[in-house]
């Protein structure tokens, strides 16, 4: 496993790091017993960082996640987990947002207790383009600062879809922001990241770059997305001729996706999912295997008519007020 440093927070990551969205149901049912067995040989195969949220199956992968790492030593795992968005139900995309002090606290210690840690290593603003940024500026971070300064939570970051709403929050936070989690801009037909002033001007603040959704909500992945995709019509249209030449080819479309994102060294970290041992230990093989350059500039060209094409998400006034960022 290799690894890079997150920012300035002092934290080495594996740059494969483990997304447990897969633990609490978000793409469909999971056997748990496979789920923390998957968390284990994570471990034993050298990845360290393991990302959570609430939101993630109405609190089940938070569960799951801590019953997985009993026994494990401390130092062993970084968990990062989140707060702000909820589940209506296990396994449901409906959710609600809370950005307030005193639910922003309440959060983080039901978090603690169903991870059955002392203190999580990084928490994070959960889909902020939902809330109302003012709070999420004066509450939100405020209150994760506080709980900081107790011992329960080690560095602070922030998430969510629109690349200007996560500059905008950086720029007017009086909290020190250790981390981004920006997800679906680093993949094979989503470049934005990389494309924009986004990288440099985080790195320069020193702030930790955490890559997700390296398979684009399952664009990427060789059975398509789930129905709530939020994509445009041509976007997935164009992504299932990619999958099909892909497979015309002999060749996994999920392990082309997982090597180039994983190839940029300005980003800390790239979250996959896992439900079972035997998808990590397929990922982790790819990690040292050379990158089919051919196949890559074929499908960068079909994807050429939408790329990064992204879709609305979050409030309608936040993504007006963060114009220019």
């Amino acid at each position: 496993m290799k690894y890079r440093p997150l920012g300035n927070t002092g934290l080495s990551v594996s740059i494969l790091s483990f997304g447990c969205g897969p633990l609490g149901g978000v793409y469909g049912q999971v056997d748990a017993d496979e789920a923390k067995k998957a968390v284990r040989r994570a471990i034993d195969l050298g990845v360290n960082f393991f990302d959570s949220s609430p939101f993630y199956g109405a609190f089940k992968s938070e569960e799951r996640l801590g019953e997985a790492l009993k026994g494990i030593p401390r130092e062993k795992f970084i968990v990062a987990t989140k707060i702000g968005r909820y589940a209506k139900e296990y396994g449901s995309q409906a959710s609600h947002f809370d950005f307030s002090f005193a639910g922003v606290t309440q959060s983080v210690l039901d978090s603690l207790s169903r991870l059955q840690l002392d203190y999580i290593d990084l928490i994070q603003c959960h889909d902020i383009e939902y809330g109302d940024l003012k709070q999420v500026v004066e509450e939100a971070l405020p209150a994760l600062e506080a709980l900081r300064q107790q011992g329960k939570v080690r560095f602070i970051g922030i998430t969510g879809l629109p690349l200007p709403v996560l500059s905008y929050v950086l720029d007017h936070a009086k909290t020190k922001i250790d981390t981004i989690l920006s997800y679906t801009h680093y993949t094979l037909c989503n470049t934005s990241l990389a494309d924009s002033h986004y990288i440099d001007k985080w790195s320069q603040k020193g702030i930790g770059i955490i890559n997700a959704a390296a398979l684009s909500m399952a664009l990427l992945a060789p059975g398509g997305p789930p129905d709530w995709h939020p994509a445009s019509v041509e976007l997935k249209a164009i992504s299932q001729k990619v999958r099909d030449h892909c497979k015309s080819k002999g060749a996994n479309i999920a392990k082309l996706a997982t090597q180039f994102s994983l190839s940029n060294e300005k980003l800390a970290t790239t979250l996959v999912g896992f439900k079972n041992c035997h998808e990590l230990e397929e990922v982790i093989e790819w990690i040292d295997q050379p990158i089919d350059e051919g196949l890559l500039k074929e499908v960068q060209e079909l994807f050429h008519p939408v790329k990064n094409q992204t879709w609305p998400s979050g409030a309608a006034e936040n993504t007006k007020l963060c114009q220019g960022y």
